[in-house]
């Protein structure tokens, strides 16, 4: 798993800052990769961000998103969805949302609050 980091300001800031990204645990198969675009994002409260990650598979993988609030705090499943051409996602908070590619997959976080600052992960299972 990669990560992206996020930051976000008070809505009369005019910044939010996203730094790295990125159920049961994720499993690769050799060959199979997953990374962040970019380290860090900026943003505003109240407002959207989309991070995404870039992944290379031969299969049909499973696509996740985890949130981490802190080094005390296990991750935090937010997401998955199934990636080239199928409909299957688990995504129980409708703040959230993944657009996927047979290449990519990003997230979106929607109405930015502080609570939203975190390192977030993504990871693929091609099991």
């Amino acid at each position: 798993m990669l990560c992206h980091a996020l930051f976000l300001v008070p809505r009369h800031a005019t910044t939010l800052h996203l730094g790295p990204s990125g159920s049961r645990a994720p499993r690769l198969t050799a060959g199979d990769s997953i990374s962040p675009d970019q380290d860090q994002l900026t943003g505003t409260e109240g407002k959207s961000v989309t991070m995404k990650c870039n992944y290379q598979t031969d299969y049909t993988p499973r696509l996740y998103w985890y949130k981490h609030d802190s080094d005390l705090q296990a991750l935090q499943f937010i997401l998955w969805k199934r990636a080239k051409g199928s409909t299957d996602e688990h995504i129980p908070d409708k703040r959230y949302e993944s657009r996927t590619t047979d290449t990519s997959t990003e997230l979106i976080i929607r109405e930015l609050t502080l609570a939203d600052t975190a390192l977030y992960y993504c990871a693929i299972d091609t099991q």
